[in-house]
């Protein structure tokens, strides 16, 4: 493999941001927030723990479908931006896999997740282990009884939809949603890393 994950991580985490007045930043094609993560848990705490016990599988649903949205054209705008093109492009020899390979250590660079893929089938299953992610501070709210990583879920799906759902398509009728990702292991309820399991939707 070609992708060099250590000086992908090492180059973009050197990129600086900035956001406007409101926390927004332009960029990527897309609108990207910088709020303090323990805002993102603890929105995602309260919903999930107030809500009915007959509703909580549809509101797990929204977060984890906001996560899958925002990475589909979030990872699109990434993996066709000059700081990729620069960075990650050079190293790209199998497509889409090394896209794939290069997307998680951006992933990682920017803080969202220390996250690797530890088994790819290509068109088939992507298995993702993260020992670092900002969700699994949850327990700051109190031990979670449930796997909170609604984002890298999200995102792992859409990373797959970008790589084998066909061309992007930018009103998310066609490709997004081909794959789908579950949860299997979690920091937030005691394991040492975080799984996660993106099959064919």
């Amino acid at each position: 493999m070609a992708i060099d994950r250590k000086k992908i991580i090492e180059d973009m985490s050197k990129i600086e941001v900035s956001a406007g007045p409101n926390g927004v930043i332009d960029g990527f094609g897309v609108f990207i927030n910088q709020l303090p993560a323990d805002f993102w848990n603890g929105f995602a705490e309260r919903l999930t723990s107030k809500v009915a016990p007959d509703l909580l599988e549809a509101t797990e649903y929204l977060l984890y479908n906001a996560g899958h949205e925002c990475g589909y054209h979030t990872g699109y705008g990434i993996i066709t931006s000059e700081e990729w093109n620069s960075i990650v492009k050079p190293m790209i020899e199998h497509v889409p896999e090394d896209i794939l390979y290069g997307a998680y250590a951006v992933f990682t660079a920017w803080g969202w997740a220390k996250a690797e893929i530890i088994e790819l089938i290509p068109g088939e299953k992507m298995v993702v282990r993260a020992y670092d992610y900002y969700e699994s501070d949850v327990v700051k709210f109190g031990k979670s009884s449930k796997m909170s990583a609604y984002m890298i879920r999200g995102v792992s799906a859409a990373f797959m939809d970008l790589a084998y759902g066909g061309p992007y398509d930018p009103s998310g009728k066609t490709g997004l949603n081909s794959f789908n990702c579950i949860q299997v292991k979690g920091i937030e309820c005691g394991d040492d890393y975080g799984e996660f399991i993106v099959t064919k939707g």
